[in-house]
């Protein structure tokens, strides 16, 4: 048995908010690719864009998820909308120039089954829950991945998982005239990579909390579309300033620079357009009567 409250009604419909989600968080990251094409990689923060493009359709989703109680799910929907994003973004990126395709493929087919497991299994018996968790796992996919490619600047798999390379030379056989010659092996390094480094753990916290943060701060009566989107971008724009702060150990000087300028930029002006809705929304609340205590006789 579920409960339902009816989430606030907005200008702009779930498939509306679907279309634009995908499509800029797809295009977001696929113009990082444009640091291999011109050899320089100050593109990289346009995997930021595309991320919270993710996280800001997401933010609605978790919305009409979570209408079905009591805003308690909102934590556990991020963290599961993340845990089988992980899964799809790492499998997702060994396909090439296809591996944000994939991985929107393959988030959606582990969140429909996680989604069926839950309400057919668990009983949880909620009518959106397999869409829902569907979308959310996509968002989380997407969302990694494009943060990823911000501080890589790439979105291909060896660029996550290798750091740099070194060179080992081993004395060998002696050369005609008796000359030295030495062996020299190229070895990857992984734990400087974003992957083996673990700096892929940070990435998915950023993201999860800024999934979960948006409804969870609206959530009430006065909880309205617009507002809950712009405190998604914000947060999201927050999340991107820290990506761009940890690409300094991928990226050279002046690329991480450009993402810090422009997540700086970003989360500034979405924090004053917050702060003026929050303010219109108060203002609505500012004729409520007070409680009136019942005592005595009354």
């Amino acid at each position: 048995m579920s409960v339902k409250m009816e989430a606030s009604a907005g200008k702009l419909s779930e498939n509306t908010l679907m279309i634009y989600g995908i499509v800029v968080a797809l295009v977001g990251t696929y113009l990082t690719y444009l640091n291999a094409v011109t050899g320089i990689a100050v593109f990289s923060f346009f995997g930021g864009i595309g991320a919270i493009a993710a996280l800001w359709w997401g933010s609605d989703t978790i919305k009409h998820l979570c209408s079905y109680g009591l805003g308690t799910g909102v934590p556990s929907a991020g963290m599961v909308a993340f845990g089988a994003g992980a899964i799809a973004m790492i499998a997702g990126t060994k396909f090439g120039l296809a591996s944000p395709i994939v991985t929107l493929v393959l988030a959606a087919i582990i969140g429909a089954v996680i989604g069926y497991c839950a309400n057919n299994i668990i009983n949880m018996n909620i009518p959106v829950m397999i869409f829902s968790l569907m979308k959310l796992s996509i968002v989380g996919a997407l969302t990694m991945l494009g943060f990823a490619a911000m501080c890589t600047g790439t979105f291909m798999f060896n660029g996550l998982v290798i750091g740099g390379m070194t060179l080992s030379m081993e004395p060998a056989e002696a050369a005609a005239g008796g000359a030295q010659t030495f062996m020299v092996t190229v070895l990857p390094e992984f734990a400087s990579s974003l992957i083996g480094g673990a700096a892929l753990t940070v990435i998915f916290f950023l993201g999860a909390i800024a999934l979960q943060h948006p409804f969870n701060a609206c959530l009430g009566p006065n909880e309205s579309q617009d507002r809950t989107l712009m405190l998604a971008i914000e947060v999201g724009f927050l999340s991107m300033f820290v990506v761009a702060v940890m690409s300094y150990a991928f990226l050279d000087i002046i690329s991480a620079t450009v993402g810090v300028v422009v997540s700086l930029i970003g989360w500034v002006y979405s924090y004053k357009q917050y702060i003026a809705l929050s303010k219109r929304d108060a203002y609505a609340w500012l004729d409520a009567k007070p409680i009136i205590e019942v005592g005595g006789n009354e």
